[in-house]
């Protein structure tokens, strides 16, 4: 099951505080072609991890000492932004309905079992990471769209000022005109008069 070529570049980090197991989904990952793969048998540095790598993807297990994976997803929580989807597939050994229910609604996007088949957990892998992919792509989309309309509302509002500007322009000449013309009547009236009376 190998990774596509748009998706291999993709952050994925790995978070299981058994070393075999980081190591062996850092080889699984390899051979699938996914060449940007991190991991950490330590979750406390999970947030750290997080904030250096902004991982497309986290392979989180969660029965850890310290701090367990619904800890690690906590602290997560914290610091994605909102609006922002991070997949987080937990890979675990508590098969129970309950850890999956909870891992589920606390924000996890998918959950395996360990041991695990490792072309299903490639599969969705690949699945989780088409998604991030999509979200970035609207993402950007949506920034590209955004500053457009940023530039056409400051150059409506200049052009504007500039509308404004010369209608000021144009009230003060007309004002100036008639003042010039009622000048002009008054002198000529004047001069009327003055032929009138002699």
């Amino acid at each position: 099951m190998q990774a596509n070529e748009r998706l291999a570049e993709a952050r994925i980090l790995i978070v299981d505080d058994q070393e075999a197991n980081v190591r062996l989904l850092e080889r699984v990952l390899g051979r699938a072609g996914y060449s940007n793969v991190a991991g950490t048998t330590d979750p406390t540095s999970v947030i750290s991890m997080y904030l250096d790598r902004e991982p497309d993807l986290i392979v989180l297990d969660l029965l850890m000492p310290v701090l367990d994976g619904y800890g690690v997803m906590q602290e997560l929580a914290r610091r994605i932004p909102p609006g922002t989807y991070l997949p987080i597939l937990v890979l675990t050994a508590d098969a129970t309905p309950e850890a999956r229910t909870r891992a589920l609604s606390m924000g996890a996007r998918d959950f395996l079992t360990k041991p695990f088949d490792q072309d299903e957990a490639l599969l969705r892998i690949r699945n989780l990471l088409e998604t991030r992919s999509l979200f970035v792509q609207l993402r950007d989309q949506n920034d590209v769209l955004e500053e457009r309309v940023r530039r056409r509302t400051a150059d409506l509002e200049r052009r504007l000022e500039q509308v404004s500007t010369s209608a000021e322009h144009r009230r003060v000449l007309l004002a100036h005109m008639a003042e010039v013309q009622r000048r002009a009547e008054a002198e000529a009236d004047a001069v009327g008069a003055g032929e009138a009376t002699s």
